[in-house]
């Protein structure tokens, strides 16, 4: 199936730019003064309208337009940007020497795994603070190997 998209020059569409923009502008220092100013400026037309359900409707919905929307453009943008970390923490992990590569997809685990692999790292850190070089790294490898030897002369003490 086709996909149609009306991209720029610099390949990207349409509703990326826009989401990136707008995640950009709606951050700023100027689009906090700016919303902060529009329900002032509504706060105050309130004797004019008599405080009336009308005058409350108006901040009502658009406000719950706005953040509607919003949802989605935020959403769109996080995507990217978590998307982006990703392959720049992959890279990391794939360039140095004594890493696990079974990390360079954890975000496709579920929740039981990346917890086995957090006490993993737990071990890990217990297993880098008794050594006696402090700066000493450990990969999940050694930690285990070191863990289960250490659990083996306990055994047998």
């Amino acid at each position: 199936m086709k996909q149609y998209s009306s991209k720029g020059s610099n390949g990207k569409g349409f509703f990326e730019r826009f989401s990136t923009g707008v995640a950009k502008a709606t951050g700023s220092s100027l689009a906090f003064v700016s919303a902060l100013s529009a329900v002032l400026l509504w706060a105050l037309c309130g004797p004019f309208f008599g405080f009336s359900e009308d005058w409350q409707l108006v901040i009502n919905t658009g406000t719950t337009i706005v953040t509607f929307l919003m949802v989605f453009v935020i959403q769109k943008a996080q995507n990217k940007e978590s998307l982006s970390v990703q392959l720049k923490l992959n890279e990391l992990i794939a360039a140095t020497k004594g890493a696990s590569n079974r990390l360079i997809d954890s975000e496709d685990l579920s929740e039981e795994e990346l917890a086995i692999l957090y006490q993993h790292y737990c071990t890990m850190a217990e297993v880098t603070k008794r050594a006696s070089d402090l700066r000493k790294s450990h990969s999940i490898e050694e930690a285990i190997k070191e863990t289960k030897e250490k659990l083996k002369e306990e055994g047998n003490a």
